[in-house]
């Protein structure tokens, strides 16, 4: 269910605010929603799956916490990112 080492450095690099940045709110976002999108397309074929439900739910409060973060500190960033990876269409 988790990200390819792969997938999570292409994220680390597009995201990254400057070089060898792995911590910085919008590299976190961008993996927590690319974990957020693989465990949803896992739901559509086990409907059943509540413990993983459970995981996915911790990842969402965890990623919506992180985005309150970034966007009390600084809305252009937060209206940015969130343009960046597709949410709140």
């Amino acid at each position: 269910m988790s990200i390819t080492v792969e997938e999570k450095a292409r994220l680390i690099k597009d995201f990254a605010t400057k070089e060898g940045d792995t911590g910085s709110p919008e590299v976190q976002i961008a993996i927590l929603t690319s974990r957020i999108n693989t465990l949803t397309e896992h739901f559509k074929t086990h409907k059943k799956d509540n413990h993983g439900r459970r995981g996915l739910l911790k990842l969402v409060a965890q990623r919506r916490k992180l985005l309150d973060y970034t966007k009390a500190k600084d809305e252009a960033r937060y209206q940015s990112l969130l343009e960046r990876l597709g949410i709140r269409r």
